[in-house]
């Protein structure tokens, strides 16, 4: 049987991989433990605050986070179901998968997330203000949506050339292999 390989880097849009809603994780095996700790040290070398399983290119329903930056902070999600959405709040929001681009993004202020740890083992969070937008980012990733989904007009046109150089830097790649 062979040994799957981890993860190398962070893929770009407009990489399909970005757009497949994910499966379930149902082994929790020493693979899983390994995924979940190289997608830290990922979105830590992005200087991100979340990664999700397609930025890497990875269709399973696992997320990585850190809201504060301390190692200690660092939370792995396994098959995140969000709840209890509360309030709605306004703000800018990246994506290491769509490097330069700010949008402002309409999110509820507060939820509740159900998830499973690197072993298996069930628990519940609550989380506000930036935790609870990260967990809304990265299950819209894990269900092939992206911040570019919920532009205005005028982001788009904003955006348009940065857009563009990502696809053609997508193209030049997909043709070298």
């Amino acid at each position: 049987m062979a040994v799957a390989t981890l993860p190398t880097e962070i893929i770009k849009y407009p990489d399909p991989r970005l757009r497949r809603k994910t499966v379930p994780i149902e082994l929790f095996d020493d693979y899983v433990a390994a995924l979940a700790e190289r997608m830290l040290e990922l979105m830590h070398a992005g200087r991100g605050v979340g990664l999700a399983g397609p930025q890497i290119g990875i269709s399973r329903r696992i997320f990585t986070c850190n809201h504060t930056g301390e190692p200690q902070d660092d939370l792995v999600l396994i098959n995140p179901e969000l709840s209890d959405l509360i309030g709605a709040v306004e703000a800018e929001e990246g994506c290491l998968s769509l490097p330069e681009i700010l949008v402002k993004v309409r999110r509820a202020r507060k939820c509740r997330v159900r998830a499973y740890d690197v072993q298996g083992r069930p628990f519940t969070l609550e989380g506000e203000d930036l935790l609870a937008r990260i967990w809304q980012h990265e299950c819209d990733h894990l269900d092939g949506r992206l911040i570019i989904d919920r532009m205005t007009d005028t982001d788009r046109i904003a955006y348009k050339k940065r857009l563009a150089d990502l696809e053609a830097a997508y193209q030049r790649k997909t043709r070298k292999r």
